[in-house]
């Protein structure tokens, strides 16, 4: 501090002015004195100035003395005061401070909320449309949605509500703690929504009001001060963390529940509590709950979504409660997201951050509701209202919800908007469309790479060609298989990938997984993508390849097994990816049990090891579309050691393999009925000698027969009791055993068409599980020592002679009881094994005086795809089958039991033409006579 000398002005003359200036007095004309004489006096009395101002000073410099509450004495008092500031206090002008508190001596009055509260000016009417045409879409919608889920899960009013158990009762011991954030930019809503709050019914815990980067900050902070409640924080940054930064800030809370509010919602003082206790309740506690939703459009007629602003449109969506149509809420509904509020348990809050945002620049209400679908199974719900209580209401100020400041942000609003909700839809999440109109495919593709999509694509592109047929494809997306690299492997245009139409799905694994090298991250986004998509599809199979990741595989499969409609997942290896088109012919009934069988290989062999070699050869040549195969050796007791050493040593990747030797020789008929028995009813028995050969399209055949005749539930064949991979040249129950050409016989239907017949083939065929317990006990009841001893004499059939054949008594229960088996028929009589007639039990035996001509039994191998050579490329329907007796006549099924009831020669003797004998599936054994007609 200094002070300004006048340099005419003496020494005496200064001293006393200044004490004059302190002491407020005006200086008097005295006489002249001495100058010693008056420089005692002005020392004196300076003296007594600093006495006095010492005192003062010292006493206001005390920090127990609050000047603000002491009167302003003197000069003294405002030279303390200032000092004080200066030394004891660091001088900080806060921004916030008004100017006039700055005012040396005013009284300083606290700030209330009427001094700093504004309020929002709305100088419209609620908007209310006129379009008759638009309310009948709107209400017809709502209306279809609400009856829908009153019948799923479920609508309850608001009074039903409020009725149900929960754990956040008011009255409960422990209430809950609510956190409630408040999102402000440049509203003038602050202190109403403060002013509710204060109000509710039930307490709120603690209420954060947040302000990034708001134009009002300074405004904003002098509300909340205002209010002077412990409770209320403000939290402030100038960046703009814009609409995820209220979530990000929610993490942080200590409270049982949070409730995010917009700046445009004031709720009425019973919302707390309300939200609280269906919150509580069993049924809602894994849920979000709001006032505002939306449904998202609903597929057109021409299989395309539209904009959910698409206008007068009935599948552009609903907005709700929407009063511009008339619709409030007044039951429970369930709503694709939840705008404006959100009220959920703290702990969900984290599934908004699993994945990355499609924008952070918008849409966080649709990104919370997908991820809490996606990976907590968590719904979105708007709760309805008490229509005649607006203390009830979550949002009692709906026209607030018209300010342009919360529904423009920016330029393409709506076009990234669409976007982001379509790329939910297109990697998992079930919308109430989806969940209302269920959709069926027969397949749905998953590449992770735009090599599988490549490996794929022949497929694909076959069952997108069938008529009747749909398949969808999904990728990985982003660096491991982005859309547009897979739509140019497929040869589509990639406009695929941006049109809002189902073909190509894009799972964005870049979101989940980023640049993480844990499998965790992978396998989550792949499970739970696949999981809604197979949801919402019901995809009879998933197809993917056999050598992909084996994360990727177990997400697949955990997928698939959620499906509680049935889907099957199929690893094909990539060899076999163009061997399988006839995937595409099958019912898509048929398609999910593509697992479900278990066909075994089994051998039976004794000392020709020679041709055991040439049978093992072609077994392991052959396609076998990642099945698993089990194997197994049958050796008599005097099987030689050549034979032994070459069944020891071979290799069978396809499963496991299994050896058996018997201890005493039992013969063929023991060595082949006893080679297999079936272990379930989906357990099915190939059985093969050891001078049999297959065609390396063998287990594709009997697959495909499989698929199409016994497991399609559309399908009723129940006398197919095994499949042939041969196709006899002979009619061998006759006693001059005529040729016979199927190709040539069948020429009128088709010269290639498959066939039922009753003669069971005994040079490579698969039998049925029910048919061979049936089999076993019929044997066990029909075999003597004396073969001719079988009562059974089928009329004018080479059979009745026959001793010591296993197919003997299959023929004759075939014959009796009205079962065929499949034949395969093709040009040359090609078949899928071939009989190569070497000397054994029958072959050349000493005690056989039929001579058998090699020409006659072995027939040419099919080596290549047999498909192209059926009927119209694919097996007929069963139907269409036509089917023949033992002496290869045509006769119906129906007939074919007829002769066997005529015969009467069964284990049980039924009286009656029209009856036959029905067994007991898991025994075998035969309970009673019954009508086939």
């Amino acid at each position: 501090m200094g002070f300004v000398r006048n340099p005419n002005m003496r020494s005496g003359d200064f001293l006393e002015g200044m004490f004059s200036d302190y002491v407020g007095g005006k200086a008097k004309v005295k006489a002249p004195k001495s100058a010693s004489t008056r420089l005692v006096t002005a020392l004196t009395c300076l003296q007594f100035v600093f006495a006095v101002y010492a005192t003062f000073l010292l006493y206001y410099m005390s920090p127990a003395v609050d000047l603000r509450t002491k009167p302003d004495f003197t000069w003294a008092t405002r030279i303390a005061r200032n000092m004080k500031q200066l030394i004891v206090t660091p001088h900080v002008l806060s921004r916030y401070q008004d100017a006039s508190s700055s005012l040396i001596g005013a009284e300083i009055r606290p700030i209330m909320p009427s001094d700093v509260c504004e309020h929002e000016k709305i100088d419209f009417l609620q908007k209310q449309s006129n379009d008759a045409q638009m309310i009948k879409l709107k209400r017809e919608l709502y209306d279809e949605v609400l009856d829908f889920q009153s019948k799923t899960i479920g609508t309850e009013t608001l009074a039903e509500l409020m009725a149900m158990k929960s754990r956040w009762d008011i009255h409960g011991v422990t209430p809950p703690k609510v956190t409630v954030l408040l999102n402000h930019f440049k509203r003038k809503t602050l202190c109403s929504q403060l002013d509710s709050l204060l109000q509710q019914t039930l307490p709120f815990h603690q209420v954060w009001v947040l302000s990034f980067g708001s134009p009002n900050e300074q405004s904003l902070k002098q509300i909340v001060d205002s209010y002077n409640d412990s409770r209320i924080s403000f939290i402030s940054s100038s960046y703009d963390f814009k609409y995820y930064g209220r979530f990000q800030m929610a993490l942080q809370t200590e409270a049982d529940l949070v409730y995010i509010l917009d700046d445009d919602m004031i709720p009425g003082k019973k919302m707390l509590q309300i939200l609280s206790h269906v919150a509580g309740t069993d049924k809602y506690k894994n849920s979000v709950l709001g006032s505002i939703g939306r449904i998202l459009p609903f597929r057109q007629k021409d299989f395309t979504f539209p904009s959910y602003r698409k206008f007068r449109s009935k599948e552009a969506g609903l907005y709700l409660p929407d009063p511009a149509y008339d619709i409030t809420i007044d039951k429970i509904v369930q709503v694709d997201f939840l705008s404006s509020s959100w009220f959920l348990s703290a702990e969900l809050v984290k599934t908004l951050f699993i994945e990355t945002p499609f924008t952070f620049m918008t849409g966080e209400d649709l990104h919370l509701s997908y991820q809490l679908q996606k990976y907590r199974n968590a719904g979105s719900f708007v709760l309805p209202v008490d229509p005649t209580d607006k203390e009830t209401w979550g949002d009692s100020e709906h026209r607030l919800a018209y300010v342009a400041e919360t529904t423009v942000i920016f330029k393409d609003i709506v076009q990234v908007r669409d976007d982001q909700w379509w790329r939910a839809l297109t990697t998992g999440y079930v919308t109430q469309w989806a969940a209302m109109n269920s959709q069926k495919i027969d397949a749905l593709f998953y590449a992770h790479s735009v090599d599988e999509v490549k490996a794929l694509a022949p497929l694909l592109e076959k069952f997108r060609s069938t008529f009747g047929k749909k398949a969808y494809i999904v990728v990985s997306g982003d660096d491991f298989c982005p859309c547009e690299d897979a739509a140019a492997a497929l040869k589509w245009p990639k406009l695929v990938c941006k049109e809002r139409r189902f073909k190509i799905f894009d799972l964005h694994m870049g979101a989940i997984s980023g640049t993480s090298n844990s499998e965790v991250p992978v396998l989550q986004a792949v499970y739970s993508s696949m999981r809604g998509l197979i949801k919402m599809h019901n995809p009879s199979v998933v197809i993917t390849l056999a050598d992909i990741d084996s994360n990727v595989k177990k997400a697949l499969k955990m997928a698939s097994e959620t499906n509680a409609n049935g889907t099957a997942l199929v690893l094909l290896p990539r060899s076999s990816v163009s061997k399988v088109l006839w995937m595409a012919d099958l019912r898509s009934t048929a398609l999910p049990n593509w697992n479900r069988m278990r066909i075994s290989i089994n051998i039976i062999t004794q000392n020709r090891a020679q041709s055991l070699t040439r049978l093992l050869k072609s077994l392991s040549d052959a396609y076998y579309i990642g099945d698993e195969i089990p194997i197994s050796f049958n050796m008599d007791s005097k099987v030689d050691a050549e034979t032994i050493n070459l069944v020891d040593s071979f290799e069978w990747p396809h499963g496991p393999k299994t050896l058996r030797r018997r201890i005493i020789q039992g013969g063929l008929i023991r060595a082949v009925s006893e080679s297999w028995y079936p272990a379930s009813d989906d357990d099915y028995g190939l059985l093969l000698e050891d001078d049999i050969e297959v065609s390396p399209y063998y287990y594709l055949w009997i697959k495909y027969a499989l698929l199409a005749y016994h497991y399609d539930p559309q399908i009723s064949l129940p006398e197919l009791s095994s499949i042939s991979l041969y196709t006899p040249r002979l009619i061998e129950v006759m006693k001059e055993r005529p040729k016979w050409n199927p190709t040539e016989f069948f020429k009128r239907i088709h010269p290639n068409t498959p066939y039922l017949h009753q003669l069971p083939c005994s040079w490579g065929a698969v039998f049925f599980p029910k048919l061979w317990r049936e089999f076993y006990v019929y044997m066990n009841m029909r075999f003597t020592e004396d073969a001719k001893a079988n009562p059974v004499q089928i009329p004018k059939s080479r059979t009745n002679g026959w001793q010591a054949s296993w197919k003997k008594f299959l023929i004759d229960m075939m014959y009796l009881r009205g079962y065929v088996s499949l034949y395969p028929n093709f040009p040359n009589q090609a078949s899928f094994s071939t009989n190569h007639m070497e000397p054994g039990a029958h072959i050349s035996a000493k005690d056989n005086v039929v001579r058998h001509d090699k020409t006659d039994f072995e027939v040419p191998l099919l080596m290549e795809d047999f498909r192209p050579l059926l009927p119209n490329g694919k097996l007929p329907p069963a139907s269409k089958l036509p089917s023949l007796n033992l002496f290869n006549q045509p006769v119906s099924l129906k007939g074919l039991k007829t002769a066997g009831a005529k015969l009467g020669q069964d284990v049980l003797r039924c009286d009656n033409a029209t009856e036959i004998v029905t067994v007991d599936n898991v025994t075998g054994l035969p309970q009673r006579c019954s009508k086939f007609i």
